[in-house]
């Protein structure tokens, strides 16, 4: 297959497949590879990029994964009908502070209504698993310990009162990059001692059964998180 415009050789030795599949993607959604068009082989990419054959087809994998190609035995790759419109994937959230902010006002949108609809229908067994990770996180916090496996787990089990599978894979599905957004939090033993109460906060109103007032504790701990790590949620900055 001839390509419309000679593809860059890469020259960084760190994640060389990321950089591959950035290319291609930027590529399928400009239309350079159309719907239902091939993609170049296995071997044509490699030597184009002059990476090896494992890296473009660890690229590859993640095309597929994030439905911009499919694969045919034999035939090899081709643009989906939809390229990428099957999936949804978070950016890395490790830089820019804009990137940051953005994941932040999607928990804020997740979590909140989350906990609302925890304190709605929560049952003992629900609230047991909340008052363990609860615990959790402040013995990580009187030992000087990291909590953010414990923080992370606390709001599943939030997600998982709701009774609602699709709000629980939901919240499962973005866990690692809302993760990211706690270990600043955990970093700092001030800023940890300041979102426990809050996590503490949002338990009693969830063990009242308060749908308003978890709501209230889980924005507020939302916006006070943000606000920690320098940010306004209120002013979209």
């Amino acid at each position: 297959m001839t390509m419309a415009a000679p593809l860059p050789r890469l020259a960084r030795p760190v994640s060389l497949s990321e950089e591959v599949f950035r290319t291609l993607e930027g590529r399928i959604r400009s239309g350079e590879f159309p719907p239902g068009g091939r993609l170049p082989t296995e071997k044509q990419l490699a030597e184009r990029f002059g990476v090896s054959r494992a890296v473009v087809r660890e690229a590859v994998s993640r095309l597929k994964a994030d439905a911009y190609v499919e694969t045919r035995q034999g035939a090899g790759a081709y643009v989906t009908a939809q390229p990428g419109n099957q999936s949804f994937r978070l950016e890395a959230a490790g830089g820019a502070r804009g990137e940051i902010a953005q994941v932040f006002e999607l928990r804020l949108l997740a979590e909140v209504g989350a906990a609302e609809l925890a304190a709605r229908r929560r049952t003992g067994k629900d609230l047991q698993d909340l008052r363990r990770e609860w615990r959790r996180m402040e013995a990580a916090l009187q030992g000087g310990a990291d909590g953010v496996a414990a923080d992370d787990a606390f709001h599943r089990a939030i997600a998982a009162a709701t009774h609602n599978e699709q709000i629980h894979r939901f919240m499962e599905f973005l866990g690692s990059r809302f993760s990211e957004t706690r270990h600043p939090t955990w970093a700092d033993a001030t800023l940890a001692r300041a979102a426990q109460k809050e996590h503490g906060r949002i338990l009693a109103a969830i063990e009242a059964g308060d749908p308003r007032a978890a709501r209230a504790a889980a924005t507020a701990h939302l916006r006070n998180a943000a606000r920690r790590l320098g940010l306004d949620l209120e002013g979209g900055k």
